[in-house]
């Protein structure tokens, strides 16, 4: 467990610990995907005052990678920050789990994603071109955008 501040502790979701699925799929929208890869990688949850606001997992994908995925805060905790502390904390555990490299992948419309990956050290590294066409059957709309492409962002720890 690691307490970030006063009020927020982020610790792992354990094995007989329910998944926040609800809240998972705030970042993405198919129950598919998320039972996928949630089965191959931690999944880290921030609690404030005992509730659920927050959650991410983290995946190892390659040797000395590790990939942030479908990092969420529930709706009425948006705007605050909390998505900062938890991009911070997924980084941070990362250094510890001795691993050189964090990626993570966001739409194009995902605007304030965007900014806040670049503004905790990512840059931008690539686009999967047509990804969320490929991938998931219906149209997702952000900021109005149609979200089609993945931009990939990596940062060296």
């Amino acid at each position: 467990m690691n307490k970030i501040n006063n009020d927020i502790v982020i610790c792992k979701l354990r094995k007989d610990d329910k998944i926040p699925i609800e809240l998972l799929l705030l970042a993405d929208p198919s129950k598919d995907a998320i039972n996928e890869y949630i089965n191959r990688g931690t999944c880290y949850i921030a609690l404030m005052h005992d509730e659920i606001i927050g959650a991410y997992i983290l995946l190892k994908t390659r040797p000395y990678t590790m990939e942030l995925i479908n990092i969420a805060v529930k709706e009425e905790k948006q705007g605050l920050g909390i998505g900062k502390i938890m991009v911070l904390d997924a980084i941070e555990k990362t250094k510890k789990l001795g691993q050189k490299t964090l990626e993570v992948g966001t739409g194009n419309s995902s605007l304030e994603q965007l900014a806040l990956y670049q503004k905790c050290g990512f840059r931008i590294i690539g686009i999967d071109r047509d990804f969320f066409i490929k991938h998931y059957p219906d149209e997702i709309i952000e900021n109005g955008i149609r979200c089609i492409d993945m931009i990939r962002l990596s940062r060296e720890i």
